[in-house]
């Protein structure tokens, strides 16, 4: 069922034109590129970490641009306050009331520069934000415009000036990627295109802010049997019952999977969910979000490793029909 059913997947045309947009400055990455509009128009927050100068900050750049929605840069820094990111109340001396004044963070899609090199009091103004696209200062709460997305870009935490982000916020991030480095003959053709002027200025936007937004739920309309949702508890369990791992996959974990899953079947110009959507994604889903215990860690275990272990332990459901209703 699952390799006779990809036989006739379609690109969805305008995802297909936005992942060709955004080629254009990134050399040799769709995939990446391809799971980083899958986390967005899944509804979530990407992190992208990596050693400086792959080029992170340049991919959610050309995300930006593609999408035609207002961006704005937060660069993170040990001094950023968290109301340099959420905004501030400021007091009008002629009208005798306080005015709120909104910080970057009121964006449609906001990078976060660094992450991890601001202080924690700060990097925990992004959790309401991440979940409940709101923000709440002085007691008054605002509704962020859609569609929210954070871009946030974080070096390996064991270089210098970095801090660990904390569990709740990486949990609320439904994708991490990694670019890595380019290929020789990929990093000759990235010099080609960046000797006369950088490829970015060049980059347009494909569609406009409204029909992103219907994208995004176009493709939460995407049928899910539930023979794959149990699948997706399942490994979910699995998680949370495996002995070298301290923390397991949340609900949240197990939702997210999904909406992936659903985002993939239709930038595949697929009504329904198959298999093999659910098991490309579980890695970059769920890799950041499982804690090893210490003992695991220093036997050279990795979240990755124990993930593909469990995957591959898993009976894969098999589809008799399609519903897609």
């Amino acid at each position: 069922m699952q390799s006779k059913t990809r036989i006739f997947d379609q690109p969805q045309p305008l995802v297909e034109r936005m992942i060709m947009n955004v080629e254009k400055v990134i050399v040799g990455k769709r995939e990446t590129i391809e799971q980083a509009f899958i986390a967005m128009l899944s509804g979530g927050h990407l992190l992208l970490e990596d050693v400086p100068g792959v080029g992170k900050t340049m991919l959610v750049r050309a995300l930006a641009r593609t999408i035609g929605c207002e961006f704005k840069r937060i660069q993170c820094t040990p001094d950023l306050l968290p109301s340099d990111v959420t905004g501030v109340s400021v007091y009008n001396a002629k009208t005798g009331e306080f005015e709120f004044r909104p910080g970057p963070l009121m964006t449609p899609i906001v990078l976060a520069d660094e992450c991890n090199r601001t202080s924690p009091k700060t990097q925990s103004a992004f959790l309401e934000a991440m979940e409940e696209k709101r923000v709440t200062v002085d007691g008054v709460g605002y509704e962020l415009p859609k569609p929210f997305v954070l871009l946030a870009t974080q070096n390996p935490v064991d270089y210098e000036g970095t801090y660990a982000l904390p569990e709740a916020q990486m949990d609320r991030f439904l994708m991490k990627l990694s670019l890595g480095y380019p290929t020789p003959d990929q990093e000759i053709l990235m010099l080609d295109r960046l000797q006369e002027r950088h490829p970015i200025e060049g980059v347009k936007p494909v569609i406009v802010q409204d029909e992103f937004v219907q994208l995004q739920r176009e493709a939460a309309m995407i049928h899910v049997d539930n023979t794959l949702k149990d699948f997706i508890v399942r490994l979910a369990l699995a998680t949370r019952e495996h002995p070298d791992l301290y923390l397991g996959a949340s609900p949240r974990a197990s939702h997210a999977l999904m909406r992936a899953a659903q985002t993939s079947a239709y930038i595949k110009g697929r009504s329904f969910v198959v298999p093999d959507d659910i098991k490309d994604l579980v890695l970059p889903v769920w890799s950041h979000r499982l804690i090893l215990t210490s003992e695991a860690r220093m036997t050279g275990k990795t979240a990755e490793r124990l993930l593909a272990d469990l995957l591959a332990a898993q009976q894969t459901p098999v589809l008799r029909y399609v519903s897609t209703k």
